[in-house]
């Protein structure tokens, strides 16, 4: 399906912890517009499966897309909204069990295929911005603008652990989640792809504010360019 069936798409796309869903949802609230995560279908469709029995080395694509039927994303005021058995999904969504085996249920090209579908659901509802790991590439390649936000390793996992500890985390632990995130970055690269039409915003030095304002500008000047 091409942007020209969209009314507009922006496609944020980069590795685990880049900042990509924070980004793109305050990009939306700026413009006006909705917000559609893709990462939060993959990890919503492991919670499922973490609800039935079999251990995670047992589980299977179709095994995964059955428990994923429990999974919705209805419009939900400036979002999309993933639920189970039409329950909001919130902390759920980041447990370590979760956060351990998503990636292995990424990799499931069933899988893949059906948050995909999910996505340009979604899109075909109005402007949007979506973000995930391939939104530029498989999902929305004709999309108005491509974003690909990429951080130095340390700097991901010192901002992943202040959202989740809510506090300043101590350098060991900066350190360990750095070569957890080096780890997830070798499993997932073959989902990461950057778009040759992607910019490339390194978003390191940058505070979440400046990044997003960054994306609006250029957004604003693509919308009118059409």
């Amino acid at each position: 399906m091409s942007a020209a069936e969209h009314e507009f798409v922006i496609a944020i796309d980069g590795p685990a912890a880049s900042g990509k869903s924070s980004t793109a949802k305050r990009v939306a609230e700026r413009l006006g517009i909705h917000h559609a995560d893709s990462g939060a279908l993959y990890r919503a469709a492991t919670v499922a499966r973490l609800t039935l029995d079999g251990a995670p080395e047992q589980w299977t694509p179709e095994s995964v897309l059955s428990a994923a039927e429990r999974v919705t994303m209805p419009r939900h005021d400036a979002s999309f909204e993933v639920r189970l058995d039409d329950s909001p999904l919130g902390r759920e969504l980041h447990e370590a069990a979760v956060t351990m085996l998503v990636s292995l249920v990424a990799k499931m090209q069933p899988v893949r295929s059906w948050v995909n579908g999910q996505m340009r659901r979604c899109a075909r509802e109005g402007a949007i911005v979506v973000d995930g790991r391939d939104m530029g590439t498989a999902v929305f390649p004709a999309a108005q603008l491509k974003i690909f936000l990429v951080a130095s390793p340390r700097e991901r996992a010192r901002r992943r652990l202040l959202q989740r500890l809510d506090r300043t985390p101590l350098d060991e632990e900066i350190a360990a989640e750095t070569e957890a995130l080096t780890q997830r970055d070798a499993k997932d690269a073959a989902q990461i792809q950057q778009a040759p039409d992607a910019v490339v915003i390194d978003t390191t030095h940058l505070t979440q504010e400046e990044q997003v304002e960054r994306i609006v500008e250029m957004a604003v000047r693509a919308r009118v360019s059409r």
